[in-house]
């Protein structure tokens, strides 16, 4: 097996265990925060230690940007209490259905913080995720939550796309730093800042409840946060950025199948429907987004 297969199965593996990470909002029966801060709490600490076994510690700490990049880690905090949220009041097809719409967000803030042009393939794009977003929960319900309250599908596409706006502000933050940080470095930063953050947000007596969940924790800061992470950054050397895209595209079809498999949490056909609408506009749109870049 060459290289660049090689790196695609590793990618393929990092992108399913990130998609398994949702599956620990239905998991574990307490406060998203609590979640938050045992993945990062972990997820930070053996990436510290990866780092000083490499001996690339100091490159956590560029001048003027390493307190700038542990402090947007208070963003990943929050963007992930919001994600787990999501999939806690809803399910984890929806979660991760209404978090994929980050590209959207990404699209509307670009111009305005990097002067750039907005396209037509963009707003195409962003109007695809909108209507599969449509899809899952048409117009004509929006008449029932008056006499009925919010539904959890509505709660949940509430919190999933919130997280997706805080993740694509973090990721238009990280794209120029990501050119003075290394990306082992720059994640470990922000877990950092995670930790720090949620710990400041959460009451303390809560702690004894993570206790209880310590294997769980581990296997979350672990399998599904760590691990892929050095899966997905050694993928990157030999895979063009447009197979990357294609694959990231995945996590939330395997994280709905795993959810089907280990948790019987089947989605409805209406739900399925939007998730055809809302990837198929994903991958159109970043496949020909990358095709029209210069090489």
């Amino acid at each position: 097996m060459d290289n660049s297969r090689q790196a695609l199965f590793r990618l393929h593996i990092a992108i399913l265990l990130f998609g398994l990470s949702g599956l620990f909002g239905k998991l574990l029966p307490i406060d998203p925060g609590w979640i938050v801060l045992g993945r990062t709490l972990i997820g930070s600490a053996i990436l510290l230690l990866v780092l000083t076994f490499k001996g690339e510690v100091r490159q956590m700490f560029v001048p003027r940007q390493w307190p700038v990049n542990m402090a947007l880690g208070g963003i990943l905090s929050i963007h992930w209490m919001t994600f787990f949220q999501a999939i806690q009041v809803s399910s984890v097809a929806i979660g991760l259905l209404a978090f994929s719409s980050f590209p959207v967000f990404v699209t509307l803030l670009e111009p305005v913080l990097f002067k750039e042009r907005l396209r037509m393939l963009d707003v195409l794009t962003a109007s695809g995720v909108v209507i599969g977003l449509f899809v899952i929960f048409p117009l004509s319900s929006f008449g029932s939550l008056l006499g009925e309250g919010v539904s959890g599908t509505v709660q949940g596409l509430a919190w999933g796309i919130f997280s997706a706006f805080l993740f694509a502000i973090l990721s238009l933050a990280n794209r120029n730093r990501i050119q003075k940080t290394d990306a082992m470095a720059l994640t470990c930063l922000q877990n950092i800042g995670a930790v720090i953050t949620t710990a400041l947000i959460m009451p303390k007596a809560g702690v004894f409840t993570m206790l209880e969940y310590w294997p769980e924790f581990l296997t979350l800061g672990i399998l599904c946060t760590t691990i892929p992470l050095m899966l997905f950054l050694s993928s990157l050397r030999y895979l063009k950025a447009q197979l990357v895209s294609l694959v990231t595209c995945l996590e939330p079809v395997y994280g709905i199948v795993l959810a089907a498999l280990l948790l019987s949490e089947i989605p409805s056909v209406r739900t399925l429907a939007g998730g055809v609408v809302i990837l198929g506009a994903i991958t159109v749109g970043s496949l020909s987004k990358e095709k029209s870049q210069p090489c």
